[in-house]
């Protein structure tokens, strides 16, 4: 079965909301890279899956992170895959981390689901609108408020 977890960002001054997401993907691909799980990102559109691209290729400079857009790179793919369409990803992959703003259908296919609520009333709206559809294809639901829990990931 399913299990999804929603991180609730908090706000950073530094960054916009969009860019708060954009580094905590980043931060979560690299750990699960390194714990070898094979890792899906679904971006919005192709325009966000080009922006995580480029952001992954600069953002430990060391630490690489193999990855590839969907369709190129290795036969075989590399441990971390970005895309944006419907389909998912060209392979199995156990963990799904999802941008888009709805929850893909192709979604009950990962055991291992992250998605995000960011601080941007907008996009916890739209967040909101994700967490019933996952609950409506039965996937179990989770919270951590990174506010008062952050990640440990090492």
């Amino acid at each position: 079965m399913s299990q999804a977890i929603f991180y609730l960002l908090p706000s950073n001054e530094q960054r916009s909301a969009i860019e708060e997401l954009h580094h905590k993907v980043c931060q979560l691909a690299e750990h699960y890279y390194r714990h070898q799980q094979a890792v899906y990102i679904h971006c919005q559109d192709q325009a966000q899956a080009f922006a995580i691209d480029e952001l992954l290729w600069q953002f430990e400079p060391n630490s690489f992170v193999p990855h590839n857009l969907k369709g190129e790179g290795p036969h075989n793919g590399a441990p971390v895959e970005i895309g944006f369409d419907r389909l998912g990803p060209n392979k199995s992959r156990h963990l799904l981390i999802n941008l888009a703003d709805l929850c893909p259908s192709f979604a009950v296919n990962f055991s291992q689901i992250i998605d995000f609520v960011a601080s941007d009333n907008a996009m916890k709206a739209i967040a909101r609108e994700r967490y019933k559809q996952y609950r409506q294809l039965g996937i179990t639901l989770d919270t951590q408020d990174l506010a008062t829990h952050p990640l440990d990931l090492d």
